[in-house]
Parts: structure tokens; sequence; C-alpha cells
């Protein structure tokens, strides 16, 4: 088994995870499944550099040299992809103290509105 085939697998199956995440009714496994998945193009990204082994990071020396494009796409993707994953975590928020349901279809605050569920009361 070869090392690009065990790479290509794992960012198979940590994408099907994330989309499958994603897929839920609730916001927090949504959220988790979009961080998880820009893990996967991560990691994507990383290995369209080619995967090197011996390789210098810089040249200057004889040999191959690692090509340093992915390595800067994946720091300023990870930069991008924790900034959207705050401002997605407070959407979630605010939409959870305004509709009162933290699903993302919002077909529970439906159902409560129109009485079928009872109100919740407290704080």
């Amino acid at each position: 088994m070869s090392l690009e085939f065990l790479v290509a697998s794992g960012i198979g199956i940590v994408a099907a995870t994330g989309i499958y995440l994603m897929l839920r009714g609730r916001t927090f496994p949504v959220v988790l499944g979009l961080t998880i998945l820009s893990y996967a193009v991560n990691v994507f990204i990383f290995g369209m550099g080619r995967l090197w082994t011996n390789a210098a990071p810089i040249l200057g020396g004889d040999g191959p040299v690692a090509d340093p494009l992915p390595q800067a796409l994946v720091l300023t993707a990870i930069v991008i992809g924790f900034a959207t994953t705050g401002f997605i975590i407070e959407l979630a928020l605010r939409s959870r103290h305004e509709s009162g349901t933290d699903h993302v279809d919002g077909r529970d605050g439906e159902r409560r509105a129109s009485g079928r569920l009872p109100e919740e009361h407290g704080a």
C-alpha cells in the first residue's frame, strides 16, 4: 500500500465525515462538519504539493526541493477557516437567541409557534 493511497483514503474519510455532520439538523454538528471539511480540504491542498521524502524545504542544495506554495496556501486557509468558524458560531448563537431553537431549518420553532409543542419557560 502506498503513502499516496493512505493519504487519499484519509482525506476521503474525513471529508465524508464532515459532509455527514453538515447534513445534520442542529447547529453544533453543522459547525463541526464545516470545520472537519475544512481540515480535509487543507490536507488535500497540502497533498497536491506532492509528498516528498528527503527534500530540502529551501533552495540552495542539490536534489529535489519541496514546493512551498501549497504550504503557504494551507497556512492562509487555516487563518481564514478560523475566522469563518468564529463567524459561523456567532451566527448560530444569534439564531438560537432569536428563534429559541438550534435547528438549522427552523422546523422546531415553527411547531412551537403553531402550538404543537409546549413553550419553554425560563431564562
